[in-house]
């Protein structure tokens, strides 16, 4: 299923879209020669929005939660790019420990923590299931959906304090699908003598969205001028708010003269490319996830006068986690829809490779809105045609093979910030 694009015949993404796909051949040598200077990060997912003048990375997340949602097809790609992945780390690896995140009842995303063990698996790895959560004290069993069940098991040092496994177990690779937002547990730290990955500083108790926007807009720099297109219709305007508190309302100076700066530039651009559509900024906070603490604002004046509903809403995220720092995003509008509700591509990638991806679809909210909130649901990417190689012949914005390889060129340039930040945050730079 191909959603409608909207703006599928008109605007500059045609052109980036000609121009990406007539520049194949020396986008695929950048990134082989990018490869060779970074190191990817061992898994990534990225949110893209398509506003038909615009397509740009708007999220990147370091701990997927959804290989659920990418369709059956894809799953020896996963599985090849999986077995890439583990080999830089652990040539002869035997055992993997897969360490999710706590909530164990959301059954969506234990699905997830099934897919990844069934990817594990068919690379050749004994994988189990070792829980951060002081609840599980024995092998825990959680019967899924379909039928199938998982093992919860208690972590364990090992005699030497040196390495992490269960009872009865010692992995090589120690795979973290757990983001870290309330902090790291010491259980995880010193470890000398395995790979975890992705490695601690990857979790949001180290990491900020605006250190990864910076190292993207390094790369859409260096992209933008090998292509030879602006890189604004790749990238997201941004800037940094710290010092903010949202039940004391202090910082919301700083947070508003922010947002004015940042819609002043996109109204700039807008003219330029003669958009009619109203520049928005989304106001996120710099670290955390899971679609909380997220507005959408049209003016400045709207941050100034938050009511209290809002001001608790922007206040915590995840494991209830105070926000102080913000990032201020330029709003980018989808004008992807399945049926009549607004969708936004998510593409995901093991290693260097792009494995698949699905529609975030949300029929209860509007194109300039974040969709990642309760009432959400999932369509698989139609990368059914994901086998189908790019179509020079085709005209711009009718052939699906050519936009998904689109968004696959700009997940990978995700992909590569993510490495760079990684890089530039790493605590212990001489360990690679």
């Amino acid at each position: 299923m191909v959603p409608h694009l909207v703006t599928a015949l008109n605007g500059p993404l045609l052109d980036l879209e000609k121009k990406i796909l007539s520049a194949t051949p020396s986008i695929e040598r950048w990134f082989r020669l990018e490869w060779q200077e970074h190191t990817p990060p061992f898994y990534c997912s990225v949110d893209l929005r398509n506003a038909g003048f615009k397509l740009a990375p708007v999220d990147t997340n370091l701990f997927p939660g959804g290989f659920n949602n990418l369709s059956p097809e894809m799953l020896p790609l996963a599985v090849q790019a999986a077995m890439a992945a583990i080999e830089k780390y652990c040539p002869d690896a035997k055992n993997l420990l897969l360490i999710p995140e706590r909530h164990t009842r959301n059954v969506f995303y234990l699905q997830n923590v099934a897919r990844l063990m069934q990817i594990f698996r068919q690379t050749g790895l004994n994988v189990r299931l070792g829980s951060l959560s002081e609840e599980v004290k024995e092998p825990t069993n959680i019967d899924l959906p379909d039928g199938s069940t998982i093992t919860l098991e208690p972590l364990e040092r090992s005699a030497n304090g040196r390495r992490l496994g269960l009872k009865n177990f010692d992995p090589c690779t120690i795979l973290l699908n757990n983001d870290l937002s309330s902090g790291i547990p010491p259980i995880l730290e010193n470890l000398h003598e395995q790979s975890l990955l992705p490695p601690l500083h990857a979790g949001w108790t180290v990491r900020r969205k605006t250190n990864h926007f910076a190292a993207y807009d390094e790369v859409v720099k260096k992209f933008a001028k090998l292509i030879d297109v602006d890189g604004w219709m790749l990238n997201p305007y941004f800037a940094k708010c710290g010092e903010v508190n949202f039940h004391e309302r202090t910082g919301e100076e700083c947070l508003a003269s922010n947002v004015d700066a940042v819609l002043a530039k996109i109204r700039k651009k807008y003219k330029e490319y003669g958009i009619k559509e109203k520049p928005f900024v989304i106001v996120k906070a710099d670290a955390g996830t899971y679609g909380m603490g997220i507005m959408t604002v049209r003016d400045a004046s709207e941050v100034k006068d938050l009511n209290r509903k809002q001001r608790n809403k922007m206040a915590v995220v995840k494991e209830g986690l105070e926000v102080s720092d913000v990032i201020i995003q330029e709003g980018v509008h989808t004008f992807e829809h399945i049926n009549d509700a607004v969708a936004e591509p998510v593409v995901y990638m093991i290693d260097r490779y792009v494995v698949g991806g699905f529609y975030r679809v949300h029929a209860e909210r509007g194109v300039d809105e974040n969709l990642n909130s309760p009432g959400a649901h999932f369509v698989p990417l139609a990368f059914a045609q994901q086998h189908a190689l790019p179509d020079l012949q085709a005209k711009p914005g009718t052939a699906p093979p050519n936009r998904f390889y689109m968004y696959g060129v700009v997940a990978r340039m995700a992909l590569l910030a993510a490495s760079i930040e990684l890089e530039k945050t790493d605590p212990n730079p001489e360990v690679y």
